[in-house]
Formats: C-alpha cells, sequence, structure tokens
C-alpha cells in the first residue's frame, strides 16, 4: 500500500499530484506546516484586534475594497463572499480534477501566508481521504482573482451547504460529511476569501492535462516511425549530424528515437530510391516533434512551480508581521503555458494528419488507395482520414490563445485577467482530439505495414505492431471503423506505446 503523501507547501510534485489524482492517495499535513500555519493565524488575530485596516479581512471585496467591515460582521462577511461568488456554470468537472482541486488548495493554504486555521487545511484533506467530491462547475472562472467560482463552490461544501458526489453520486454536503465524522466549517477572518482567492482549479486541470500530453507526445514518436516503415521513407533525416548542426535539445532526442525504432528494418532496407526528399510530414518528424517535446518541458516547469506557489490574497508576512496585497491570483503565467500546450498538441496532430494523408494517396504511398484491399468495393480508411481531418481544424479554432484575451470584471477593478481556465479546458478538448487523430494514424499505418508484407518493420516496430493487433485485426474488407479508433485511442492512452521507446532517451 502506497504511503501517505504529505505536504508542505514546499514539496509536492506533479507525480505526488496524479497520484492523489488518479490513484487516490492519502494526504497528511506536515507538522512544520501545521506550525507555520499557526503562526500565521496568530499574526493576522493580532492585527485585526489592533484596528488595522486589511482588504478582505475587515473590508469589502474588490470595488467595495474601500467599505470598512465592523468587527461583529466580519465571520458574516466571510460567509457571504462564499455564497456570492458560487455562481459557476456548465459540466462539473471530473472527480480525479476535484481531487486534485482538494490536494492543491490544501498545499498552498499550508505556506502559511493565507492567515487560516489549521482546521481549515485539514477540512480539505479529510474530505479529500474520505472520497467527499464538490461538485465544481467547469465555467466561470477568467482567472483572476484566481478560479473564484469553481473554488466558491468547492468552500460551499466544505461548509456544509450544497451536493458532493460520493461514490460516483450526487448526496447533500450535510450528509457526506456527517456520514464521514467531518465537522462543517464555519469561517472566520479572511478564510473565505483565502479559500476562493488562487489558481488551484486551472491548476489541476492544467497538471491532469500534462500527464494526458506526456503520453500522447512519447507515443507520437513510435506512430510516426510506423507511417515511416508504412510509407517506406528514408532514414537520413534522422543523421544525427544534421540535428547536431542545430542544436535544439527536443528534436535531438526524436531523431535518436527515430533511429532506434527504425533501426534495422527490412523494409526501408528494401525501398525504392524514388524520392529525392520525404515531405515534411516525415523529413520534419523531428523538428514538429521536438518542437513539441520542448513546449511541453516549459509547461511542466511552470507548473512544478505553481503547485506549491502562494497564491492567495492578501498574504501575512509571519516575520515582519505585515500583510500585502498583491496579485498573485493572477493567473497568466498558467495561461500561457497552457495556450502553449493547446498550441503543442494541435501541431503533433496537425502533423500526424499529414501523414495520413500519404498514406491515403496511392502515388505517395505505393500502396492501394485508401490502404482498401478491393479499392472501388471498399473504401477503405477514406473516412478516417476525414474524421482526423475534421478534429484538426477543429484544434485550430480551439488553439487560439486565451491568455491574449482579458474581459474587465468587478466595475473595472479587476480590468485585466488571464483567462487561465479557458485556457486549461482547451488544452484537455484539443488533446482528446489529438490522440483520436493519432489513432487514426495507428490504424493506417499498421494497415499500410501488413499491406508491405513478406517484407517486414523494424524489430521494435514489429513487437509494436503485433501487440496492436491483438486489439485491432487488420482492415480485410469495409467495417464500422468507430470501435476501431475508440479502441486505438483507448491503446495510445493506456500508455501501451510508450513502453516500446529506449528508456535512456525519453524526455518529461
Amino acid at each position: 500500500m502506497e504511503s501517505v503523501l504529505i505536504i508542505d507547501a514546499k514539496s509536492l510534485t506533479v507525480e505526488d499530484t496524479l497520484a492523489v489524482a488518479l490513484d487516490g492517495r492519502k494526504v497528511s499535513l506536515a507538522e512544520e506546516a501545521r506550525n507555520r500555519v499557526k503562526k500565521s493565524r496568530m499574526v493576522l488575530e493580532k492585527l485585526i484586534d489592533s484596528g488595522k485596516v486589511m482588504y478582505g479581512v475587515n473590508t469589502g471585496f474588490g470595488r467595495f475594497a474601500e467599505i470598512i467591515i465592523p468587527k461583529q460582521e466580519i465571520k458574516e462577511l466571510q460567509q457571504n463572499i462564499v455564497l456570492s461568488h458560487a455562481a459557476g456554470v456548465g459540466e462539473p468537472l471530473p472527480d480525479e480534477i476535484v481531487r486534485a482541486v482538494l490536494l492543491l488548495k490544501a498545499n498552498s493554504l499550508a505556506s502559511g501566508y493565507s492567515g487560516v486555521r489549521p482546521v481549515v487545511i485539514d477540512t480539505l484533506i479529510k474530505m479529500l481521504n474520505a472520497g467527499i467530491y464538490p461538485i465544481i462547475p467547469s465555467k466561470g472562472s477568467v482567472g483572476a482573482s484566481g478560479d473564484l467560482a469553481p473554488l466558491a463552490h468547492m468552500t460551499l461544501a466544505a461548509l456544509g451547504l450544497e451536493n458532493v458526489r460520493v461514490e460516483g453520486k450526487k448526496i447533500s454536503a450535510e450528509k457526506a460529511l456527517s456520514k464521514a465524522g467531518i465537522v462543517p466549517l464555519e469561517l472566520q477572518a479572511k478564510e473565505g476569501l483565502a479559500l476562493l482567492n488562487g489558481t488551484q482549479v486551472m491548476t489541476a486541470v492544467g497538471v491532469l492535462a500534462l500527464h494526458q500530453a506526456e503520453t500522447l507526445f512519447l507515443s507520437g514518436d513510435i506512430i510516426g516511425a510506423m507511417s515511416v516503415e508504412a510509407l517506406s521513407g528514408s532514414l537520413v533525416p534522422f543523421d544525427p549530424r544534421i540535428h547536431a548542426a542545430r542544436g535544439q535539445r527536443g528534436q535531438i532526442v526524436v531523431a535518436a528515437n527515430m533511429r532506434s525504432l527504425l533501426q534495422d528494418s527490412e523494409i526501408l532496407a528494401k525501398r525504392p530510391v524514388s524520392r529525392v526528399q520525404e515531405p515534411y510530414s516525415l523529413r520534419c518528424i523531428p523538428q514538429v516533434h521536438g518542437a513539441d517535446r520542448d513546449a511541453l518541458a516549459y509547461v511542466r516547469s511552470i507548473l512544478e512551480r505553481e503547485i506549491n506557489g502562494a497564491t492567495d490574497n492578501p498574504l501575512i508576512f509571519v516575520e515582519d508581521e505585515e500583510v500585502l496585497s498583491g496579485g498573485n491570483f493572477h493567473g497568466e503565467p498558467l495561461a500561457i503555458a497552457l495556450d502553449l500546450l493547446g498550441i503543442a498538441a494541435s501541431s503533433l496532430g496537425g502533423i500526424s494528419e499529414r501523414r495520413i494523408a500519404k498514406l491515403m494517396d496511392t502515388n505517395m504511398s505505393g500502396l492501394p488507395g485508401f490502404l482498401a484491399t478491393k479499392q472501388g468495393l471498399n473504401s477503405g480508411f477514406m473516412l478516417a482520414q476525414v474524421t482526423a481531418a475534421a478534429l484538426v481544424s477543429e484544434n485550430k479554432v480551439l488553439a487560439h490563445p486565451s491568455s491574449v484575451d482579458s474581459i474587465p470584471t468587478s466595475a473595472n477593478q479587476e480590468d485585466y485577467v488571464s483567462m487561465g481556465m479557458t485556457a486549461a479546458t482547451k488544452a484537455l478538448k484539443i488533446l482528446d482530439n489529438t490522440e483520436k487523430i493519432m489513432a487514426v494514424e495507428l490504424l493506417c499505418s499498421s494497415q499500410g505495414i501488413n499491406l508491405r508484407h513478406p517484407l517486414k518493420p523494424s524489430p521494435v516496430l514489429r513487437k509494436v505492431h503485433s501487440s496492436f493487433r491483438k486489439i485491432v485485426p487488420p482492415l480485410n474488407g469495409d467495417r464500422f471503423l468507430a470501435p476501431d479508433i475508440e479502441k486505438a485511442a483507448l491503446f495510445i492512452h493506456s500508455k501501451n506505446l510508450i513502453g516500446f521507446l529506449p528508456h535512456d532517451i525519453q524526455i518529461n
């Protein structure tokens, strides 16, 4: 059994987050962090007692920041911000993302910059460990002041209000908390604001998107190599001297992958010398896949910093006994990174579709048109390529960056926002589309390899092909292709391909 994850707002990793989100790993708060949180709370209460005016602690919110709230109404103020801000709409986020949200919010509060009591963090952790998941709508965040609406829905559940999901069933939060022996939170000064301010929802979506992307981008090299085999391509474009001359890291790694995957191929050894240069979709696999990989590495670096960041406002600095109002809740770092993730995934899908198109064209491939066994009577993969083309064009629309957009809110107090949550959810849609595009390429390249018989692909790709053929048989006549595409997509999604890559040249 996996050990309990101890969170301290310093050492949480992407892999830790995925272990909680996908595998349900249990969580606990580090004692060092608990002590830090207690000290922060003591400083905040001291400042409240001194009569110091602090945004969101004893003032209104947003444009109401100039209105001072009497001390006897501070608790009501914190309850009101949760109720008024829970205005999200759209499909609820899935449980795995909600688990990540609870973890990331607890970890951020554990930094000791937010001034909450330890019981606030404990309640989130208890809900997470008990499998009580707030129903968080997917729409309503503009990415500053953080994910206000989604996090308000999360907080409602911790207060025993609204509904939650337990074991896939919707029940009242009050009933779920009671059954688990968890006392609903009663918010005190600043705690409502601290729970709502932050980037934890867009970060949670981003971490799950990164996980899917890393599997997909690694799989892309293998699927691309299979298309090189099916199209009887050249090994020359993968010569290490070419890539060393440019020096781009991702490109060098992908070229090394291609050489390893295609080594000792009978198909390529017997290729007719009919093309002086390969089409870009084959020749430039290292340049395109490599750039996509480099983009992914940047996205990971941003997420790794954000999951341990303090994204609340205002922040309490214990040593100085100061409360400073800033803008760490602004999602621009994530918005730009997740836009880049969507663009990179769209690029990967785009070049994949071009290889599919080459496989359809008998003049380019030397194979039967549309890879059909009986041309005319059978249409082969004709419409599978059309589906891939449709998804590529949809991705082009979705890949328009959200981070260049902004719409003023809160009577122009919040006048430049990040749209980071939109970037995150768009990235997931693009990744799902790209996974289906690459599933079509896997089907077509596998068919092409079958049609090259008796020549065999490389030993590595022979194993890949054999493994895939246990899931989807060759297309010996027209059949219902949608289930084949779904099976191929699941084959990719389940990491069946990446085990065939040499471990020493994989990258995150």
